[in-house]
């Protein structure tokens, strides 16, 4: 065997993201206020971006001024879908390939490179950083409660109500008295929807989502198994309490001058507002990125939230003017690099809009029997689904998703949300939600008589009859995640 050195010419394709790709990638991730944020450094370090006068809007008519506004900020949707959608009855947002979408399209990228020269590429040691921006990177109590939903609550019809309830908790973590309206807003079975309650009040902190200062007290005495008895009589008779009524009190618990003591100081361990630590640093109001509003006639207006859109515009005559007064070769670079920098802005800002606008009305559509009829009608959705419709890849319908809310009149939800696991049908039907199954088993529990207790292989055997392929250990995990007692169990509690 001889061995040489020799050069070969070969010919090879590989995929090289720029960091301008990356970044196009990162700002599609980012919620509004971080984009908001990003575009704001932007503007201050790139003195070919302004932003328009809100007022009076001056100079964005100007041919000079390329601005970033959505290129088709609306559309319509028909209501009444069926499996193979039905095509729009408004205008279609027309996105011609960029480099910008082609990456999107790439699967497997984070996005988490640093961008060319933007404020975040900077780096800083631990003792640049101030106390309110080790203050900001707290979660706040919206985040904190919306990443145990993600954990304890695998049912996507549940997560939609567990998400709107957290909306109406008020600073001190309580949820209003009547919650009948967002109910029925939400079209959610009230057990079901009593039930979700009753998940979330097991969250950290305890004596979250409360609708009392009694229920409160109850769920943190609960956490540490102190519950008894004596101390439910002590919680309904708080009005006694606070009159010093002690005698009273004694009574009505069966407990004496000692254990009343200890009792009432008990209580006054607990935290009458278990939101209060995180006062500091509550998120500000949600402000959704695209708005859903019936039509007169029937079907869906989706369109972008002119109000969360931030504009940037690109000044070319400002660019000619500086451009020709420049000298230097290092000033000329400099020039040119900060044009192409503002038109890629400009540019990646409005593919941004129009992805969003694209996927959440592609959304709308797969979903709209929950927005007519409720959350019991959500339809199994997973993301091949959207990106299939929207030729679009699923990370990127995956990056869409994320932190992007849209209002509607079911509520405010984050478009993650829509998102469903399906099960298969035997008869080859139409696929069938777990949520919906889930509500299929509870309905079949709650009808039983105590002659006909109905087990998990019975309930299994029921399903299957009616064309919902499913194994006898999922019938048992979904009966135990809404925690529903065994045949055996229940059987005994019938008896007596």
């Amino acid at each position: 065997m001889v061995l040489s050195q020799r050069l070969d010419i070969r010919q090879s394709q590989t995929l090289v993201m720029t960091p301008q790709l990356q970044q196009a990638i990162k700002l599609l991730q980012m919620s509004n206020q971080e984009l908001s944020e990003f575009v704001e450094q932007e503007v201050e370090q790139n003195p070919l971006l302004e932003r328009p006068d809100s007022d009076t809007d001056a100079g964005v008519s100007d041919p000079a001024l390329r601005e970033h506004v959505a290129t088709e900020p609306e559309i319509a949707v028909p209501s009444g879908n069926d499996s193979d959608p039905a095509p729009l009855s408004g205008k279609e947002v027309e996105t011609a390939p960029t480099e910008t979408e082609d990456v999107w399209a790439q699967d497997g990228f984070s996005g988490e490179e640093s961008f060319g020269t933007s404020s975040h590429n900077n780096s800083f040691d631990d003792d640049e950083f101030s106390a309110a921006q080790n203050v900001a990177e707290k979660p706040s109590l919206r985040d904190h409660l919306l990443g145990q939903i993600q954990v304890d609550i695998l049912d996507p019809g549940d997560r939609l109500i567990a998400a709107a309830l957290i909306e109406l908790l008020d600073e001190a973590g309580y949820l209003p008295a009547d919650l009948d309206l967002v109910r029925a807003q939400l079209g959610a079975d009230p057990k079901n929807f009593e039930n979700v309650i009753g998940q979330l009040q097991r969250f950290d902190p305890p004596g979250i989502f409360a609708r009392s200062l009694q229920e409160c007290l109850a769920l943190q005495l609960r956490e540490k198994n102190r519950l008894d008895p004596a101390m439910q009589t002590l919680l309904k008779h708080l009005d006694l309490l606070a009159k010093r009524e002690r005698n009273a009190l004694m009574k009505l618990c069966g407990v004496d001058a000692e254990d009343l003591t200890g009792m009432i100081d008990e209580i006054k361990r607990l935290d009458p507002k278990p939101a209060q630590t995180f006062t500091a640093d509550v998120a500000p109001p949600i402000v959704p990125d695209v708005i859903l509003r019936p039509l007169p006639g029937g079907g869906w207006h989706v369109e972008l939230n002119s109000e969360n859109l931030p504009r940037v515009l690109a000044n070319e005559r400002y660019y000619a003017k500086v451009q020709s007064s420049a000298r230097t070769k290092t000033d000329k670079e400099y020039l040119s690099e900060r044009w192409q920098q503002a038109n890629w802005l400009v540019k990646a800002l409005n593919q941004r809009a129009t992805t969003i606008l694209k996927v959440a009305t592609e959304i709308v559509r797969q979903q709209d029997k929950f927005f007519v009829h409720g959350v019991q009608h959500l339809k199994p959705l997973i993301l091949r689904d959207i990106a299939g419709v929207v030729e679009m890849h699923e990370s990127t319908v995956s990056r869409v998703t994320q932190h992007k809310y849209i209002a509607t009149p079911r509520g405010l939800f984050e478009l993650k949300y829509f998102f469903t696991t399906a099960l298969g049908r035997s008869d080859g039907g139409e696929t069938v939600s777990s949520e919906a199954v889930r509500n299929h088993i509870r309905t079949l529990i709650e009808a039983e008589t105590a002659d006909e207790i109905l087990s998990d292989d019975r309930i299994t055997e029921i399903l299957r009859k009616e064309g919902i392929d499913i194994a006898r250990r999922t019938v048992a995990k979904y009966r135990e995640a809404m925690h529903i007692a065994s045949s055996a169990q229940r059987r005994r509690r019938f008896m007596g």
